[in-house]
């Protein structure tokens, strides 16, 4: 009985992994243990601010849904979130996009954003505020838990 679950369980997960367009496998590759590291604006105003978000890793969980396992660094919290994301494709290129989106903890969002040749860049935007944002992709350093 084991085996044949244990079986089931691998034969599951290279079937799902097959599934995965080549430009898929190497977003996924490309935006796992990931640091999204850049700038954004907001309205007109020429000012920059810092963003960072720690993307630990994305899958594909069907259609054009990708589950997105991060953290996120904003007003001096470090919070760790797990969000189902659309990701459309323009080519082989990914677009992060979202309209009238709930972020939880966050608020409502909607963005475009582009992530190409290890760089993101695109408009984001909520009922009070929105913006540019862009940015480069750099692994992030190994986590090194403390006992």
């Amino acid at each position: 009985m084991k085996l044949r679950l244990l079986t089931t369980l691998l034969f599951t997960s290279l079937v799902w992994a097959e599934e995965l367009t080549p430009a898929e496998k190497v977003f996924q590759e490309q935006m796992t243990n990931v640091v999204m590291a850049g700038f954004y604006s907001q309205g007109d105003k020429a000012e920059l601010k810092e963003d960072r978000y720690v993307i630990e890793r994305i899958s594909k969980l069907k259609d054009d849904i990708w589950k997105f396992e991060a953290r996120v660094q904003y007003n001096k919290k470090d919070m760790k979130i797990a969000i189902n994301v659309p990701v459309k494709w323009a080519g082989d290129t990914p677009v992060i996009s979202l309209t009238n989106y709930a972020v939880p903890g966050f608020g409502t969002f909607s963005a475009r954003v582009v992530i190409y040749d290890g760089a993101y860049a695109g408009t984001w935007g909520s009922s009070k505020h929105g913006g540019k944002m862009f940015g480069k992709l750099s692994k992030a350093e190994p986590v090194v838990e403390s006992k």
